[in-house]
Order: structure tokens, then C-alpha cells, then sequence
């Protein structure tokens, strides 16, 4: 997730919320090529507010504790991020950070540890800041239309969320994510994608498939689309069309999720390193090191893509969606072209963490 996150919205009865070449070798063992389902299929709201879209994940029960949050289901991050407000007493929580005494304190089955981090969001031109602290609990996912809960998993519980640039600080669970990246969390190693923590069993993957979101379900008081989500994958999904790309480890992150591309843009064209960010609710954000400055790309520029493996995708800037803009990463910091939610709306998306790849198709 790169730009944008920080925002407040209203899904009526929800309430408030914080918040490729083919390949060619399959995954699943001949061993395995038995009848096999996925862990669980759910389904996510899709929100939108003018050219704002957002998926949001249910989260209903954090430890013992019931709740109802809406996190942002976020491919451009990794490790779920909950605040702290209405999890833990007010008296635990301060200006300045979670008061635990000792290493560490269980409060309604949520183990809250003394370790603390900061986690940003954005670039040099506007950067946010987030603080927090590790913490364990199980967590169900997904409300009375479906709904599956984890085992005990890591995640960051944050206290305070604050624009470095204005000094302002972000409203309770404006920023409540549930990054389902590859690799590890910036905030601490320990935290993964939660989605990769389900136990498999014969036959079944670790990772998830996100279906094609479709434009009709993103209203301004949200919408439930059933089936959106599938954890854990199956043989058939590795023969249904997705392009694979495998991915390259860093010392710093693990996985990362970019993929080798080139990038068409009116005339112009440049190599990327491509991220595809649910993320991100509005604008692609085209890095080129060839543009002295930033702007938005006019309407009707046409905008295409085509990674390392043959995967192509295009489409063309208007003034409601396909929003694109043009940066230098010598500016911002940033070398990564991050596509947004746009993509998804006519896209399939899958991420195998056990093999470490991201696939992707046209529908």
C-alpha cells in the first residue's frame, strides 16, 4: 500500500470504519493431485467515494473479545494491522504508547508484548507515520455471511497514526489493514501475511486467489460480494489460465511483490518494477526516472503493461477511473510502479506463499 490509506468511511449497517509467461511446473505434487478443496472461500465489501474504491475484509472477533471492524484487504502490504482502541482498556493506551508491564500482558486472549515499532506509509512527498506494538491473538475473519478464524497469529497493535508533514493524527481504525503480502512485516520479521499461517492439507497450497472484482459492487454504502476470497489453493487453480511470476527474496522483507515489467504510457515507455496494490484506491502511480516532474497522464491516454512473464494488460485514463500519474523516484524515493484497485476490477489475482510467486490473469 503505498498512497491514500487514511480514510474514514461509512458503510450504513457496517457502521464506522477505521480504516505472466504460463507456467509450466505445477506446484502440487503427483502425489497430491487428489480431490482437494480450498481452506475456505469468503467473501469482502466493496466501498467506493467518487473515484475511491476499497475492499474491506470483516474482523469480528479479536481473542476473546467480539468486535466490528472492517480492515482494508491490502496486496501492497504485509501483516494485519488493528488498533488498539476499543481491544485493549483506555487506561492502557497513551499519547506516547501501550503501557505493558514486563515483556509482555494478556488482556482478553490477546497477548500484547513491550516490543515496539513505527511502521510508514507513503513516500518524501507525504509520509505517514504508525506506532505500535507487537502483539498475538487468534482472529476471525469474515462475519455471519461466512467466516473462518485463525490460529493464534502475530500482529501489529497500534496506538497512534500521524502525518509526519502536518503533525496531524489519523482518527481510531482509519488505518486498520490486513496486508496479505508476501515476505515479512517492516514492523517486526515475526509478522506475515495472516492468510499464510492456515495449516494445509493434502492436496491444498498456501496462499489465496482474489477473484475479479467486478464495478458494480463498489456503491457509496458498500457492498457485500460473496466468494471474492479464497484461502489456500488447489491443483486446478495452477491450470486455469494464471501467468506466474516468481518472485525475488530480499534481506530486508523476504518476498517481495514486484514483478519485471515494461510500461507503455502515451509515447513514452520505461522498465518498472510493478506492484499490483489493492491498496491503493485511485491512482497508478508510474515511476520513470526520465520525467523532470510529476502529473496526472490526460484522459484517454492509453496505458499498458507487460511483465517478464508475457502477462498484458491495458487500459485507458478517463476522469472517473484508470486515474494515472507520472513521478520520478528520484523524487519521491520510490522506485515502484504501483497499480491500483483498478486493475482488480477486471483482473484475478493469486499468491502462492509456499512457492513464492503472484499469478495473474485476464478476465
Amino acid at each position: 500500500m503505498k498512497k491514500g490509506i487514511f480514510w474514514i468511511v461509512s458503510l450504513g449497517l457496517l457502521g464506522t470504519l477505521g480504516a505472466c509467461k504460463k507456467n509450466s511446473v505445477n506446484p502440487v505434487s503427483a502425489a497430491q493431485t487428489v480431490a482437494a478443496t480450498p481452506i475456505a472461500t469468503l467473501g469482502l465489501y466493496e466501498y467506493a467515494s467518487g473515484t475511491n474504491k476499497r475492499i474491506f475484509l470483516p474482523i469480528t472477533k479479536v481473542g476473546n473479545q467480539s468486535v466490528t471492524y472492517y480492515s482494508i484487504f491490502d496486496t501492497g502490504s504485509t501483516g494485519m494491522t488493528l488498533d488498539a482502541n476499543g481491544i485493549l482498556p483506555a487506561s492502557m493506551i497513551t499519547s506516547s504508547g501501550i503501557t505493558v508491564a514486563g515483556d509482555s500482558v494478556v488482556v482478553n486472549g490477546i497477548t500484547v508484548t513491550s516490543k515496539t515499532s513505527v511502521m510508514s506509509y507513503g513516500d518524501q512527498t507525504s509520509l505517514t507515520k504508525e506506532y505500535g506494538n507487537l502483539a498475538y491473538a487468534t482472529i476471525t475473519l469474515g462475519d455471519q455471511t461466512g467466516n473462518i478464524t485463525t490460529k493464534r497469529i502475530p500482529f501489529f497493535l497500534y496506538y497512534k497514526i500521524q502525518n509526519v508533514t502536518t503533525g496531524v493524527v489519523a482518527a481510531a481504525h482509519s488505518a486498520d489493514v490486513f496486508g496479505v503480502g508476501p515476505g515479512t512485516s517492516y514492523a517486526f520479521t515475526a509478522i506475515a501475511s495472516p492468510l499464510s499461517y492456515f495449516t494445509t492439507t493434502t492436496g491444498q497450497i498456501s496462499g489465496f486467489k482474489l477473484a475479479t472484482l467486478g464495478s458494480t459492487g463498489f456503491t457509496s454504502t458498500g457492498t457485500y460480494v460473496g466468494g471474492l476470497l479464497t484461502i489456500g489453493l488447489i491443483n486446478s487453480d495452477y491450470s486455469s489460465g494464471f501467468i506466474m511470476h516468481p518472485l525475488t527474496y530480499s534481506a530486508t522483507g523476504g518476498y517481495l511483490s514486484n514483478i519485471p515489467a515494461t510500461i507503455t504510457y502515451g509515447s513514452q515507455i520505461t522498465s518498472a518494477q510493478v506492484l499490483f496494490d489493492t491498496g491503493t484506491p485511485s491512482v497508478t502511480i508510474i515511476e520513470d526516472n526520465k520525467v523532470t516532474g510529476a502529473g496526472a497522464l490526460p484522459t484517454n491516454t492509453k496505458v499498458t503493461v507487460t511483465t517478464n512473464k508475457g502477462f498484458v494488460y491495458s487500459y485507458t485514463t478517463s476522469s472517473t477511473a484508470n486515474l494515472t500519474e507520472v513521478e520520478n523516484p528520484n523524487v519521491t524515493g520510490d522506485y515502484r510502479t504501483i497499480f491500483s484497485l483498478d486493475f482488480f476490477v477486471s483482473n484475478e489475482y493469486l499468491l502462492d506463499y509456499t512457492n513464492h510467486q503472484i499469478g495473474l490473469k485476464n478476465n
